[in-house]
């Protein structure tokens, strides 16, 4: 029976031989997919079809509207409202005005 520290080896020994294997498959394959591609003219959406469905992030940002005037941190008026802003009873001290 095998010790362990020989299963150990031999595992790790597989483990190399199946990185290296699937690199190879995956190289093929990729340049296959090209191929064809290029051979059929397929596009994108054909592919992969429309974006219809999928969540769209949305990375615009607004604009600050309030200002502590104790460190300079602003706030857009949108999300979490900030600690130094949260107990005011009137946020007009804060607007930022240009």
């Amino acid at each position: 029976m095998a010790t362990y520290r020989e299963l150990k080896a031999q595992l790790a020994e597989l483990e190399s031989q199946a990185t290296a294997l699937r690199q190879q498959e995956y190289d093929a394959v990729l340049a296959d997919i090209r191929e064809k591609v290029i051979e059929f003219g397929y596009t994108e959406r054909e592919i992969f079809g429309s974006r219809r469905g999928r969540p769209r992030l949305s990375h615009s940002v607004s604009p600050a509207k309030y200002r502590d005037p104790a460190t300079g941190a602003t706030w857009s008026g949108r999300g979490r409202v900030p600690n130094w802003i949260k107990d005011a009873k009137n946020r007009d001290r804060f607007l930022i005005r240009e």
